[in-house]
């Protein structure tokens, strides 16, 4: 597998929609992989593939939980609100407060395209609202409530994507 090369703001594709996947191919599952080893290697907790340059609705995702692998994701339930710290892959060193669902329900495929369904809440709940966004184009700093502020915490504190 490869580290990607992660598209930041103002880069035209990520504000692009993707395309919806409509099988697994050898390409796709390279995507999956690179994007496993990108997300890890710079510490994040999800990516998508617009965010390495690819208009696929893929997403992956990982709040400390093990790994997790959307392909063309939908949220079809939220209830409850939660509000914190939100940062990017993109918006490197950046973040801000944004108000997300406190608990989410998404329905995608998983890598043998088969109709998965997964419940998540606090972080993970964000997660998947955040990274379901970039597939549509949508970014959180267009969510964040006041400013955007430098990030001046460690790593290992990172929160959000």
């Amino acid at each position: 597998m490869a580290i990607r090369k992660i598209r930041e703001i103002g880069d035209d594709v990520l504000t692009k929609t993707c395309k919806e996947v409509p099988k697994m191919t050898l390409r796709n599952k390279i995507l999956i992989g690179d994007m496993l080893d990108t997300m890890y290697e710079a510490m994040g907790v999800g990516l998508a593939a617009p965010q390495v340059g690819v208009l696929k609705r893929i997403v992956v995702i990982d709040v400390g939980e093990g790994p997790i692998v959307l392909i063309n994701p939908r949220i079809v339930e939220t209830s409850g609100e939660q509000t914190g710290e939100e940062g990017c892959l993109s918006v490197p060193g950046k973040s801000g407060q944004v108000t997300r669902p406190e608990r989410v329900k998404v329905v995608a495929q998983n890598e043998e395209m088969e109709e998965i369904e997964l419940e998540g809440e606090g972080l993970l709940a964000r997660a998947f609202c955040h990274e379901i966004d970039h597939l549509d184009g949508k970014m959180y700093v267009d969510l964040v409530e006041g400013e955007l502020h430098d990030v001046e915490y460690s790593e290992e504190e990172q929160e959000e994507e």
